[in-house]
Formats: C-alpha cells, sequence, structure tokens
C-alpha cells in the first residue's frame, strides 16, 4: 500500500552539513556520513541530500563525496547540486544513486528533463523549486541559494516539467525556512492542483503535527524537513532524530491534532 514519506533533507556546504534559515546564515550540523549512519537505524523513509555550494561556486558535483555517501547508506538518496549534463547525472547514478534533483539547468533549459529522463527514466528524474513569495502576491522561482530571482512562475513551471517527464517535483518554501512555523499550506495547495505527479514539499517543519497537517490534507505525498530533524529542544541542540514507527502511524492517522 502506497504511504507518505517523511523525509530528513540534508544540506552539504564545504563537505559538512549545514541548516539555514530563509537560506542564510547557514549553521554546521555535523559529519553527512555520521548522519546517514543514523538515519540508517531509524529506518528513514528516504533522504534528500542537496549541495549548496555546487550551483552558486560554479562548481562540479562532489563525486567521491557522493559515492561515500550512497555506500554508508541503507535507504533511497536523492541527491541534488551541480547537474547540468546528462553524463553527470549519468555518472550520479552510477555512484548509487536513486534520484536526481535538478533545479538551476532545467530553469535554463528545461528540455534537459526529457534528455535525463530517457537516459535514465523518469521516475529518478526529480525537479527542485525554490519558491519565494511576491511583494504584491504571488510567488516567484529563485535560484543560487535563494539569491537570484529569475521571473519564473512556479505554478507554470510544475506543470511543464510534467510534460517534459519529471518523476517528481520537490517545492521549497524559502519564506519558511527553518523557521519552524509550519509548512506553506496555500503554496502547496496550487502545486498540487497543476500535477499529478508526486510531490514532496519541503520548508517550515516545526513539529509532528505540522508534518500531520500536510498529510491529513494530501494523503500520499513526500513531506521533507531539515530542521525538525536535526535539531532538538528550544535552543536547538544539535541531535539527529527521526519518527519512531508508533510516531509515524500517529501521523498517518494525524493524532496529533490541536
Amino acid at each position: 500500500m502506497l504511504r507518505p514519506r517523511i523525509i530528513p533533507s540534508l544540506l552539504l556546504q564545504d563537505n559538512g552539513l549545514v541548516k539555514t534559515v530563509n537560506f542564510k546564515n547557514p549553521k554546521y550540523v555535523g559529519d553527512p556520513i555520521n548522519a546517514v549512519k543514523i538515519f540508517n537505524e531509524k529506518e528513514v523513509d528516504e533522504l534528500a541530500i542537496f549541495d549548496i555550494d555546487a550551483t552558486a561556486k560554479g562548481q562540479e558535483p562532489n563525486y567521491s563525496l557522493i559515492e561515500r555517501i550512497a555506500n554508508q547508506s541503507r535507504m533511497p538518496l536523492c541527491y541534488g547540486g551541480g547537474v547540468k549534463t546528462v553524463e553527470q547525472a549519468q555518472k550520479i547514478f552510477g555512484l548509487g544513486i536513486e534520484k536526481i534533483a535538478l533545479s538551476t539547468a532545467v530553469l535554463q533549459n528545461p528540455e534537459l528533463i526529457t534528455e535525463i529522463a530517457d537516459r535514465v527514466g523518469a521516475q529518478s528524474v526529480i525537479v527542485v523549486l525554490d519558491v519565494k513569495k511576491k511583494l504584491f502576491g504571488g510567488y516567484e522561482v529563485y535560484t543560487h541559494n535563494g539569491k537570484k530571482a529569475t521571473g519564473i512562475n512556479p505554478f507554470e513551471f510544475v506543470a511543464k516539467a510534467q510534460e517534459l517527464g519529471a518523476g517528481e517535483i520537490i517545492i521549497n518554501s524559502i519564506d519558511q525556512d527553518g523557521v519552524m512555523k509550519g509548512y506553506d499550506l496555500a503554496l502547496i495547495d496550487k502545486v498540487r492542483e497543476k500535477i499529478s505527479l508526486p510531490l514532496t514539499v519541503l520548508g517550515g517543519a516545526g513539529s509532528l503535527a505540522d508534518i500531520a497537517k500536510v498529510i491529513e490534507k494530501h494523503k500520499i505525498i513526500g513531506v521533507a524537513a531539515g530542521s525538525l530533524f536535526v535539531f532538538k529542544g528550544v535552543y536547538k541542540a544539535v541531535l539527529i532524530n527521526y519518527p519512531t514507527k508508533e510516531e509515524k502511524e500517529n501521523i498517518y492517522y494525524n493524532e496529533y491534532r490541536n
């Protein structure tokens, strides 16, 4: 039976893990290999890892680190960061990654979605959109860690990505990133109206109740979180965590209603 996926989202910078707030002020939270080992033990549904340096600095993906992470992982892995060509994507898949996340490159060249999907299969091609509210209403897609406005309407682009053969969409709210006050539910609703593809949402989870709220409405959906799974307590001490099987069942049946 298909179920929602609860997905830790990790950010790589200088080969370490960091966490941001509104895509700013990255705080070091640990070693990626250690984090993967802990998440293995916690039997997570899936793990998403994004290298926030690669595209911003025009760097190639760090293949040696990707390979080390994949070798340690016992869960499905999604990797994003710096992928611009079919050849780079194939190399990353060859290292043991199940899904590849594409953002800036496909915004500049949407046909790359089709080219990679034809080579490796649509189910492995994920389009990630980092989205911010516009001053006078609506939303806009940003790149380069939220620094560059693209003028692209996210709702139009997700529909286009679906037509071009993407296998999944990840919507990341820049406004909610690291704030831990809940997901942008209106944004999720609008994206869901545009596509029938698998959808994963990211940005804003501060509690298991926030995750439950999204799942209650949208049922089979990926719900990703960063801060919630790397911090603990009001002082945000670094502690890798993840819901237990019992907690996940409670989330599915929304036992966290306020």
